[in-house]
């Protein structure tokens, strides 16, 4: 099971952590919220804690990646992208297990 980072999304998790100047031990953690229609809703912060008992962690590209364990099969295979685009800026993430759009007629994903 894998949770992985392409280098852009890498180099831009450093920078941010070298401009805020967070601790050395600094992970990115990552969770699963609420679904509903739309699909899955992920958070991405930054921590200092890890406990082995309850976390995967996870090293791409240089960085740590940490989540818990209850969200690792749901995880499996997802890919931590980012864009810097006319369009916008941010993080996209692609998990292969619940492909974007909705299943429900009233959110326009038939």
């Amino acid at each position: 099971m894998a949770v992985s980072l392409t280098p852009v999304a890498a180099s831009e998790i450093k920078r941010i952590i070298e401009e805020q100047k967070l601790d050395s031990n600094t992970v990115l953690r990552m969770a699963i919220g609420g679904g509903g229609c739309s699909g899955l809703q992920y958070s991405l912060g930054f921590d200092t804690e890890y406990d082995p008992k309850l976390d995967f962690r996870y090293e791409s590209n240089g960085i740590s990646l940490v989540t818990r364990k209850k969200y690792a099969l749901h995880l499996d295979g997802t890919i931590i992208d980012f864009v810097d685009s006319p369009m916008g800026r941010g993080f996209v993430i692609n998990n292969p297990n619940y492909p974007r759009g909705g299943g429900c007629p009233g959110c326009g994903g038939h």
